[in-house]
């Protein structure tokens, strides 16, 4: 199983639950492009890193499961459309925008973010993507006075690369429609209190849009809460989708 990391991730946020599978599947849990210890390339696509993604499953044996958390969730699914040797396909909370106003919002959100990462402006870079994610002026103020936000300077640059493997913000339901494998769509009840400022069920709205689109999908809703899910409770759920 090939676990893929969302946002300003470097594998770490995917970490617990690798331990927690580890059990029952070959966990192969690596940093994308431009992440940790892996390198990157002046010119990206999302081409480019689906071939990634594609090297990764072939060293770990040809063949593969799947599981992308939050924008990595979209580009595990990009992977399955463009054909991939991929088994079954899961996905925790995808961002992608069904109501106007968050469109819109995605939209103001990659203009403005390619002028601050060609501006070098990495802070900025990070205060537009909290805002969009739906941060209090408190919490980015406090994310920014915290030793992390270091460590996401350095991750900042990755924005631009999300930003292209949700395209233009809505379900890609054309390339959906090409993946064939199974696919599970999770998401958690209530709100993240990291995340207060987005629509109610933003994120359930969105996995029900993908749903629509997909030829073989799944929705499971699990009883915690947080963007970024409790690793027992996800595994779990994972563990019986992959198996049966």
């Amino acid at each position: 199983m090939v676990l893929v990391g969302g946002g300003l991730d470097d594998g770490a946020e995917n970490h617990p639950l690798g331990a927690h599978l580890a059990d029952h599947f070959a966990v192969v849990n690596y940093q994308r492009r431009g992440r940790g210890e892996s390198g990157d390339a002046v010119l990206y696509s999302v081409e480019r890193e689906v071939e990634d993604l594609a090297a990764v499953i072939d060293t770990a044996g040809g063949h593969a499961h799947l599981f992308g958390a939050s924008s990595g969730g979209a580009l595990a699914l990009e992977a399955a459309a463009a054909g991939l040797p991929v088994d079954r396909v899961a996905v925790h909370e995808v961002p992608y925008q069904v109501e106007a106003p968050m469109v819109s919002a995605w939209h103001a959100y990659r203009r403005e973010l390619e002028s601050a990462l060609d501006a070098d402006d990495r802070d900025l870079a990070l205060r537009l993507f909290m805002r969009l994610a739906g941060s209090s002026e408190d919490d980015i103020a406090g994310a920014e006075a915290s030793p992390v936000w270091s460590a996401l300077r350095e991750l900042a640059p990755t924005l631009r690369y999300d930003a292209e493997c949700l395209g233009d913000g809505s379900p890609p339901v054309h390339r959906l429609a090409l993946v064939r494998q199974p696919v599970l769509l999770t998401t958690t009840v209530g709100v993240d209190p990291q995340m207060a400022g987005l629509p109610v069920d933003f994120f359930g709205g969105a996995a029900d849009a993908a749903a629509d689109a997909l030829p073989d999908a799944r929705r499971v809703t699990l009883e915690v809460g947080g963007h970024v899910a409790d690793a027992e409770a996800l595994a779990r759920v994972l563990r019986r989708f992959f198996t049966e």
